[in-house]
């Protein structure tokens, strides 16, 4: 793809010109990677997330917009570019793609990745963000939020790509609420896919056991209409 052209779903030439800082881990910041018309018609195709978490992209139902989308960013020109940018070999490696619809006062703490991911790219899929909290900050210190080296608000196309590194701290100030993430990350190997799927398959059956559970009343209570 040549430079200044654009695919239909996102722009890849913001994202060639886009600079790589690399004090203290390598990251790019991209506002409206995503251009406005494509937002519209990702933001009528995405998947109804009521739940909180991140759900992997197989375990959620979506229209076909959406999906283009992700196959765009699955496909070579985008991980062309991000080994260009990076100085990195993806080749052989495999994706993953997770999304979240919604936080709450519990997300956000401070973290790094998973030294299984190679590369983290979030693309945030909101409208103007007004509120102070949900803005994810890139961190110098594992335990002081505002040691902040830069921070992205979670709105309108922006994409925000960082080589994982065991400093890539990062996290942000609570917010409830709807706050929509893509999250595509490119992994050491094929299991590392395979595990996550599966975890989140018994994690969602674990907690549909309990809601049916918590659902059922009690043998001490009252017949209906009692």
């Amino acid at each position: 793809m040549a430079v200044g052209e654009k695919t239909e779903w996102y722009d890849l030439d913001a994202f060639r010109r886009a600079p790589l800082a690399k004090d203290p881990f390598p990251y790019a910041i991209v506002p409206h990677f995503i251009p406005p018309e494509a937002m519209k018609k990702i933001d009528r195709d995405f998947p109804r997330i009521a739940r909180l978490g991140s759900f992997p992209l197989p375990s959620l139902e979506y229209g076909s917009d959406f999906g283009a989308m992700i196959a765009a960013l699955r496909a070579p020109a985008f991980a062309a570019a991000v080994e260009e940018k990076f100085g990195i070999d993806l080749k052989g490696r495999p994706t993953m793609v997770t999304v979240r619809g919604t936080s709450g006062t519990r997300d956000g703490h401070i973290h790094t990745d998973s030294v299984t991911k190679l590369i983290t790219v979030l693309i945030y899929l909101n409208s103007k963000w007004e509120s102070g909290g949900g803005r994810l900050r890139l961190l110098r210190s594992a335990t002081d939020l505002n040691a902040i080296i830069a921070e992205v608000p979670p709105d309108e196309g922006t994409l925000l790509i960082f080589k994982n590194a065991p400093n890539a701290w990062h996290g942000y100030e609570p917010f409830e609420g709807p706050r929509r993430v893509i999250q595509l990350n490119w992994v050491t190997k094929n299991s590392v896919v395979v595990m996550e799927q599966t975890r989140h398959r018994v994690s969602a059956a674990i907690k549909r056991i309990g809601a049916a559970l918590s659902a059922r009343p009690s043998r001490d209570a009252p017949a209906p209409g009692g």
